[in-house]
């Protein structure tokens, strides 16, 4: 089956969506679905079964599962302008993990898209784990959604977006004699 979302909020903006995602139906096997031409994100079952015709295209991401390992295209994260982490329950936050080690642990930089069960709520700690691009269910407002990327003004820890804690980032007035980096919390 194939889901195409009219438009995404990627950045800070909502814009139209030129890719669609590729989900397998039930009977449908990995290695024998068709891929259809175009700009698609297919899952990751579906790289690994096809990944030798695949990487012929230009125009092919991938995208994870909650219980799927980022670390299994390591080799091939250079290859997805887009890569997509599903969200199938609002209640699974698997996938923040999934971004983390993605953006942190294996330096992808290319549009991290959250699809799924995306909700205003979610976006600005996704924006905290590395997602750039996120694709909320189609029965909410898109522009309210996008608010949710600035209901914070500040940070207290460390993430992918922010990579000092508060108390690295803001000035404490201390004396210099002060070295304790606790000092002043």
């Amino acid at each position: 089956m194939l889901n195409a979302h009219p438009q995404i909020i990627k950045g800070r903006e909502v814009v139209a969506d030129d890719w669609s995602v590729l989900s397998l139906d039930d009977g449908q096997a990995p290695d024998t679905v068709d891929v259809p031409a175009g700009k698609v994100i297919v899952p990751l079952a579906v790289w690994q079964a096809q990944r030798e015709h695949l990487l012929q295209r230009a125009d092919v991401g991938v995208w994870f599962a909650p219980d799927e390992l980022a670390h299994t295209v390591k080799d091939d994260l250079d290859k997805f302008k887009v890569v997509a982490v599903s969200f199938p329950k609002f209640t699974d936050g698997r996938g923040y993990s999934i971004a983390y080690n993605l953006r942190r642990r294996l330096g992808y930089a290319g549009e991290l898209r959250a699809i799924g069960d995306v909700l205003r709520d979610q976006l600005f700690q996704m924006q905290r784990c590395g997602f750039d691009a996120y694709a909320t269910r189609p029965d909410r407002d898109i522009h309210d959604a996008l608010k949710g990327l600035t209901v914070f003004s500040q940070t207290y820890q460390a993430s992918v977006d922010t990579p000092l804690p508060l108390f690295r980032r803001a000035e404490r007035g201390l004396a210099p004699e002060h070295t304790d980096v606790g000092a002043g919390i």
